[in-house]
Formats: C-alpha cells, structure tokens, sequence
C-alpha cells in the first residue's frame, strides 16, 4: 500500500480546459514558483473536442505555502488558459453517505475498504429503506439512517436525504445497490457527486430477476456498471465497467453470485477514483486519469 499524502504537504490539482500550446508549460512553471515536486502526473488530449484534461499530485518543499496560497498563485494561469480547475489535499479523505436497499454486498465490500484503509473515504452515515443492515452500520460504528420510501412520502425522504447531505458536509452519495429511483430535481442537486451501480445486463433486462432473464437467454457474460446520477435513469456518465465470462454450465444463482462480486469490485473502483480526483466529467462520457 503507498504512503499516506502528508498533510497541508500534498496537493491534487485536476484541470480542464481548450487545448493551447505552453499550457503545460504554464502549470509546471507555477509548481516550480511555489517549491512544488511533481508526484504524479496524468493528461489526456480530447482532439474531438479539443479539449485538455490533467491530474497532478504533488508535494511543497516550502512550509510557508498553503492550499490558500496555491490557489491564489493559480487563479491567473487558470483566467489566461480559461481552465476549470480543483485544487485539494490530497491527505483530505472523501465524505461519502452510502445508501442502500436489501442487497448488501457493495455496503459491506466498502466498509470493509473503508476499514483495512485501502478507501480514502470517511463514511458519516449510512442510509437505507429498510432496517436490515442496521446491526452491520453498528458494527463499523457508522449511524445508520432508516429513510423509508412509499410513492406518497418519496419528496420527505428526499428532503430528508438532501438535510443529512448538508448536516454531514457529504462529498459523494454512493448508491450501493439502493434500489429507489431519485427524482430528477434530487439527481440535478447532487450532479457530480452521486454514484450508481447496477448490473450490465440492462436496458436489455429490465424489472424483477434479471439474472433468472439472463439465464434464460444463454448470455455468456455477467458484468457491471458504475456511472454518475442524472436525471436519465442507468444512463448518466460512466467511471468504470467490468465483465466476467460464464458458460451454460452456470445456474441462475451462481450468476447472481457472479454479478454481486463484480459490483462490490466495480463500485469500489469508481468510488476510490472519485476520492481521488481521477475522474472528470466530459460532457456525457469521463475521463479517468488512474
């Protein structure tokens, strides 16, 4: 396992922008001004859109030089190259809620992560609309919230999600396998900051029992789907996928077994990525600077 960032040491820069001649340049030349030490560095070139993308980890040798001093020394390279841009320590864990219906494999996997300190994530609270997992929230030490959710009190339980969102100061809303539809104006509010995970059959199997579906069908491959919250449902910007093979041989249990590991390793890819600052939007598709 790597090192854990120094605090008030270690910095994140993420940036966006038009691609232009001397923009690297320009960025490495205020690191070097600020006594930065490059750590890692990644970029990608969207010629289609002619867009630049860049995510650079590094350190500061001067103890003087602040995350508030940084931003300040950036603000005139970022209005000359009009860069969007985020800047954080990178030693700052993630506040993320997760949420969750009766599936429990994905809420278990990242406590476990959370645990063994290979997520650097802070989990406030967990969220559900059922009580089952209440006892396993106890166990990590997490408050654990019972939101339930009928057709005539979904606007409460949303206010009621959105009031935890802001007591908490939450990051991200990770859905680990919660299985309400949020409505639109709730995916807007948390555009960005809410991951999905859903198995990769659909839309092609939708409903109940998708896997019993699958079976039926003879599919050959089992995999799974992460992807940011908007207002089209299963079909906002995906972080990361994966599949595994199966054959004839397999029953519809076994495939629902499958499909649950591959979603916990899913989910938890995206969710480490996001914490840090690997991942950007580019318009509907991202881009994923491990």
């Amino acid at each position: 396992m790597a090192p854990r960032p120094r605090p008030g040491r270690e910095f994140v820069l993420t940036l966006s922008c038009p691609d232009r001649a001397g923009l690297v340049h320009s960025v490495t030349g205020f690191l070097l001004d600020h006594s930065g030490n490059i750590l890692e560095s990644r970029q990608f070139d969207d010629r289609l859109q002619d867009r630049f993308f860049m995510r650079v980890h590094f350190d500061v040798s001067d103890p003087g030089v602040t995350r508030e001093e940084l931003c300040r020394g950036f603000a005139p390279v970022a209005e000359a190259y009009r860069i969007s841009w985020q800047l954080h320590d990178a030693s700052t864990p993630t506040r993320a809620l997760i949420m969750v219906s009766a599936f429990g494999h994905c809420l278990n996997d990242l406590l476990f992560r959370r645990r063994t300190g290979t997520l650097n994530v802070e989990i406030p609270a967990i969220v559900s609309n059922h009580r089952e997992y209440a006892s396993l929230a106890a166990s990590y030490g997490i408050p654990f919230h019972h939101v339930p959710v009928a057709p005539q009190t979904k606007p409460e339980a949303e206010a009621r999600l959105l009031e935890l969102v802001e007591e908490l100061d939450v990051d991200l809303v990770v859905l680990a396998r919660y299985m309400q539809i949020l409505s639109d104006d709730l995916c807007k509010r948390l555009e960005g900051r809410a991951i999905n995970i859903h198995h990769s059959f659909l839309p092609g199997f939708k409903g109940a029992r998708p896997y019993a579906q699958a079976h039926e069908r003879g599919v050959k491959l089992v995999g799974a789907t992460a992807h940011y919250v908007t207002p089209d449902l299963d079909e906002g910007p995906i972080i990361e996928q994966d599949v595994v093979r199966v054959d004839h041989s397999r029953s519809p249990d076994e495939l629902v077994a499958i499909g649950r590991d591959v979603e916990a390793q899913v989910l938890a890819r995206a969710v480490q990525w996001h914490s840090e600052s690997r991942v950007m939007l580019n318009g509907s598709r991202t881009v994923v600077l491990r």
